[in-house]
């Protein structure tokens, strides 16, 4: 396995950048200011775009793992090494996602908590329902793991 920064031709991942995302206008927000990162294995299995949103706190913008590879560990390692790379300049990591019995879990075992939330995130900002596990999600839950003392 084996993780990788682009920082040339992000849109090449827009395939499984819509699968966390899944309106390219949104996408087109973020995309160019964050910090892209992939997951090989030799192929692309998983993607990460990153916000570096100042004083200490960076947010996960997209994340995704190609459908195939789900559930194998490729998303926990992604987490992971994205952990470990912003460990010396970040005291929180967010992640905003939808109130989903798919994703929260996940965000939840790799050690985010949630923070916040922003009501009607969802039907305010995108120009259709969006569905998860038969679920329309509405409010955005915003999650934040806490750089423990002595890692940074």
């Amino acid at each position: 396995m084996e993780f990788r920064q682009i920082t040339q031709n992000k849109k090449q991942f827009l395939d499984l950048l819509l699968l966390a995302d899944e309106q390219e206008s949104m996408i087109d927000r973020y995309l160019d200011q964050g910090e892209m990162f992939v997951c090989l294995d030799p192929e692309v299995v998983g993607e990460c775009v990153v916000l570096d949103l100042g004083e200490g706190i960076f947010e996960i913008k997209n994340f995704a793992t190609a459908p195939t590879y789900q559930g194998k560990g490729y998303g926990r390692a992604l987490i992971a090494f994205i952990m470990n790379h912003y460990k010396d300049r970040c005291r929180q990591m967010l992640v905003g996602t939808g109130d989903s019995p798919l994703t929260l879990p996940f965000y939840q075992k790799c050690g985010f908590r949630e923070h916040h939330r922003i009501r009607n995130f969802y039907t305010d900002n995108y120009d259709h329902p969006i569905f998860e596990a038969g679920v329309q999600l509405v409010d955005m839950v915003v999650l934040c793991r806490e750089y423990e003392e002595g890692i940074r």
